[in-house]
C-alpha cells in the first residue's frame, strides 16, 4: 500500500529492453460527504426529468386521467421511480400552474398553457 509520506526515484542505471515495470493508479477513496453531495444532485436532476416528463405528456395529451399520466410516466423515465416521487412532482407542477386538476373529478389534470 502506498502511503503519503512514500517517496519513489527512477534507475536510469537499468537498461532491459523486456523488463516493465507496472505501477498501480492510486485509488481516490470518496468521503461521505461526496456520496452525499452526488446523491443530492442525482435526485435534484431526476426530479427535473420527472418534472419534463409530465409536462410533456400532458402538453401532448391536454386532459389525462391520474392512473393514465402515471403508467405514461413510468414508461417514459428510464430510471426506477417511485409512485409517491412522481405523485410529489404532479403536485408541484400543480402548484407551479402547469397542471390543474379538473374542478369536477379530482383523478382528471388539465394542462395549463
Amino acid at each position: 500500500m502506498i502511503g503519503d509520506d512514500d517517496q519513489f526515484q527512477v534507475n536510469l542505471q537499468l537498461k532491459h529492453s523486456l523488463f516493465r515495470i507496472k505501477v498501480p493508479m492510486m485509488e481516490v477513496k470518496e468521503t461521505a460527504e461526496d456520496v452525499k453531495s452526488t446523491t443530492k444532485k442525482v435526485f435534484e436532476d431526476r426530479a427535473y426529468a420527472i418534472d419534463a416528463c409530465i409536462v410533456r405528456i400532458m402538453k401532448s395529451r391536454k386532459t389525462l386521467a391520474h392512473s393514465i399520466l402515471m403508467a405514461e410516466v413510468f414508461n417514459q423515465i428510464k430510471f426506477p421511480v417511485k409512485a409517491a416521487d412522481v405523485k410529489k412532482r404532479i403536485a408541484g407542477l400543480i402548484d407551479r400552474d402547469y397542471i390543474e386538476r379538473d374542478a369536477d373529478n379530482s383523478q382528471i389534470y388539465h394542462y395549463l398553457a
